[in-house]
Order: structure tokens, then C-alpha cells, then sequence
């Protein structure tokens, strides 16, 4: 059956994360230091602690990395001796710090004139376990279907997911293929639920995982070429 669904993961497929995380992680710093001065320079160990300890207590948490980190943040200004309406007025605001930019991101040169061309032949989707939101980054309208874990509380590689995807657009597994950068969330994910899966690898990596990808590409623009092949 010809390709009618092509589902994208976000982070490491369309745009590079770590800069973005790292920038947003020092916005964050800098941001408690001001509005925050008891908490101080707590400790990464600490944060991971709080981290740990709740997500034992709620395993669903660790597909809903957003309220995650609200929780993680209220936590420890709790501990630093903020009052519970204090510590969650904090934390609250300085999610939404982070969070800002969390979304300063830069796509990759090659991803919307690829998504544009795509999208007059294909139905798009997103499938993402991160916190990014195409509709921040005005991408929303290349998309048909946008799933995030966070929204779910299901993450990949979880076929829940990828099925949820197929079912909003009405698309059967055999018809749709996803492309992304992990091997197991992304490529083993998709396959489990009837998809194929392009393995998105710029670097030119080894595969060291059993199954293996339907196909690899080291450029998204060299997706139609993959998927006029099939």
C-alpha cells in the first residue's frame, strides 16, 4: 500500500535540542536566583532526588515531563522554605520561564521546504515525547494530527501512541511511516505498530540496535526521494 500518513518526531529530527535545553537551563538558573534567592544553587543531585521520589509515586509522570518539572520545581522551593502558595506561584512562573525558552529553537535548514512540498502529497502528523509545541513555533500548519506524550500520558515507544495517531486521520498502520532520531522510541515504536520507520541520522552513526529501520536518512530532504522509492 502507497504512503498516505507521515508522522515526524520533534526533538533531534527537526531541530538540534541540546543548545535549547542548555539555554533554557541557565534562563531557568537565572531566573530562581533573582525571584527565588532562598533556593539558591541547589544542587542537580537534589533536583534529580525530588525527580526520582515522585515519579515512584506517580509512574505516569514520566511521560508528562512538563508537569514533572512544575512538580520538581515546587518541591524543592518547598524544601528551600517557601510556603506551599509561594513555592507554587514560583514554580509556576518559572516554568513558564523556562519554557520560553525551552521554544527559542532553530529548525533545520531543509525542514520547511521539505514539510511544504511533503504536505501536498501526504497527510503529517507529529508524535513527540518531549514539551516542544509546533504551534509555538508556527509550524502548526503543515500538521493534521500533533500527539504529545504530555498530553496523553503515553510515551513512545508505547503503540498506544502511534495507533492514536493512525486512528484521528483515519489512516491504517500500513499506509503511514514515522521519522525520527531514536531507535528505540522512534524506529522500533513505529515498526511494533505496523508502521514503517525512517531512521533520521545526520551523523552517520552505527546501528546497534536488532530490529532494523525501514530506511535511513542523513538530511530530511532526502525523504520524498525515500519515500518515492516505495
Amino acid at each position: 500500500m502507497s504512503i498516505k500518513l507521515i508522522t515526524f518526531d520533534l526533538d533531534d529530527t527537526l531541530w538540534d535540542t541540546a543548545p535549547v535545553i542548555i539555554s533554557a537551563e541557565t534562563v531557568l538558573r537565572e531566573w530562581l536566583a533573582e525571584h527565588a534567592p532562598k533556593l539558591g544553587g541547589v544542587p542537580v543531585e537534589h533536583l534529580f532526588a525530588i525527580r526520582q521520589r515522585l515519579i515512584e509515586a506517580e509512574p505516569g509522570l514520566k511521560h508528562r515531563i512538563s508537569a514533572l518539572r512544575r512538580k520538581v520545581l515546587f518541591h524543592a522551593l518547598n524544601d528551600a522554605g517557601y510556603v506551599e502558595a509561594r513555592a507554587q506561584s514560583l514554580a509556576d512562573q518559572s516554568f513558564e520561564v523556562f519554557l520560553h525558552a525551552r521554544h527559542q529553537i532553530e529548525v533545520f535548514p531543509e525542514v520547511t521546504p521539505t514539510l511544504e512540498a511533503l504536505a501536498q502529497r501526504y497527510t503529517l502528523g507529529v508524535i513527540t515525547n518531549g514539551n516542544a509545541d509546533v504551534r509555538r513555533l508556527g509550524l502548526e500548519d503543515h500538521f493534521a494530527v500533533i500527539l504529545c506524550a504530555e498530553d496523553i500520558g503515553i510515551g513512545k515507544p508505547d503503540v498506544r501512541l502511534f495507533q492514536e495517531a493512525l486512528n484521528r486521520v483515519q489512516i491504517p498502520a500500513s499506509a503511514a511511516v514515522h521519522i525520527g532520531d531514536h531507535p528505540g522510541d522512534d524506529i522500533f515504536g513505529a515498526q511494533q505498530a505496523g508502521m514503517r520507520a525512517v531512521w533520521y541520522n545526520p551523523q552517520g552513526k552505527a546501528w546497534d540496535a536488532e530490529h532494523q529501520p525501514d530506511a535511513e536518512i542523513q538530511s530530511l530532504s532526502e525523504l520524498p526521494g525515500v519515500l518515492a522509492a516505495w
